[in-house]
């Protein structure tokens, strides 16, 4: 329990010193003002950053002696979130120093759990002490502080329209389509069935066409893994099954957790794993979740072959590749 140290009692201990603010009514409201200064500039900082994303081109660029060619948009970003950041702790501490009850206290330990009265009478202090702090009798520093929290919260959310397009978007779509050949990566050679045997697992991408250029998104999003096994170890539905080909089943290689590439193959238990997260795949059972956070199985592509027997995609997935992100339905 907290008590005010009886400073009359021990002549050892120094005279407490008030703070001008503590007894002069005109230096607190001038300490006021201050504290409602600094928050304001926080504010003055915050939209600093929030206009120099909006409106300073990101391939302007500033020559200053000290620093040369600097990006301008950077600079500005940088400065804006420094200030904003700076004075609302700087208005914190000039509040805590000049505004916040200055009374010493000692308070004494109790090395297993306090009794319940001396509980209830700490929770008593806390609201006492919260209401002490001035935020009721001091609006001003409370509204200066509530703009300035909430808008330098709020400002990193612009950065994340540089993350590009929602999930939803960017992964329903990939290259594969109707006919188009499976070839391997590296190497772009298309691939037969004979060219796999019993137990291997290859990556591949769709064969691109005469006009089309493979970017760093499809490359992500269009991988695939094959892997054989022989016919009868399947535990597939009727039309799961007629989407594999001579033991030959293919799936996205993203995990449905995080979007990590699913990469190691189990040959004895025909189990794929996802190093990021251990998520674990069942191969036999179309990629069945058996083990780890993934929420669904991986995407199964259906293949067949053509004319020359080379591997082709009888369809483009059926559902979305990837993470299942909130704003999915699968």
């Amino acid at each position: 329990m907290s008590k005010e140290i009886e400073r009359l009692s021990d002549p050892g201990l120094p005279d407490h010193v008030h703070r001008k603010a503590d007894v002069d009514p005109r230096a607190a409201k001038k300490a006021e003002r201050q504290v409602a200064i600094l928050f304001s500039l926080s504010v003055i900082g915050t939209l600093l950053f929030v206009g120099s994303y909006l409106w300073i081109p990101a391939t302007t660029f500033l020559f200053l002696p000290a620093m040369g060619s600097t990006n301008a948009q950077q600079l500005f970003l940088g400065l804006g979130l420094t200030l904003a950041t700076l004075f609302i702790g700087l208005g914190a501490i000039h509040w805590a120093k000049t505004l916040m009850p200055d009374n010493e206290v000692i308070a004494e330990r109790h090395e297993f759990r306090s009794e319940e009265k001396d509980r209830q009478d700490f929770v008593d202090t806390v609201k006492t002490q919260a209401a002490a702090a001035g935020l009721g009798r001091r609006p001003l520093i409370k509204r200066t502080l509530g703009i300035a929290l909430g808008l330098v919260s709020a400002s990193p959310l612009l950065l994340l329209r540089d993350l590009g397009p929602l999930p939803k978007k960017s992964l329903e779509q990939t290259s594969w389509e109707k006919g188009t050949r499976l070839v391997t990566d590296p190497g772009n050679l298309p691939i037969k069935a004979s060219d796999l045997e019993v137990g291997a697992v290859a990556q591949v991408l769709p064969e691109l066409k005469s006009n089309q250029e493979r970017t760093l998104n499809n490359l992500a999003k269009d991988a695939v893994l094959l892997i054989r096994i022989r016919p009868e170890e399947f535990e597939l539905s009727p039309e799961r099954l007629s989407w594999t080909h001579e033991g030959i089943i293919a799936f996205s290689k993203i995990c449905t957790h995080m979007g990590c590439a699913v990469a190691l193959y189990e040959q004895q238990t025909k189990h794929l794993l996802c190093p990021c997260h251990q998520s674990k795949f069942d191969v036999p059972r179309a990629a069945k979740v058996i083990f780890g956070p993934a929420a669904r199985p991986l995407p199964q592509l259906a293949i067949t072959v053509d004319s020359d027997g080379y591997l082709i995609a009888q369809k483009p997935f059926s559902e979305p590749v990837g993470p299942s992100f909130w704003e999915r339905s699968s």
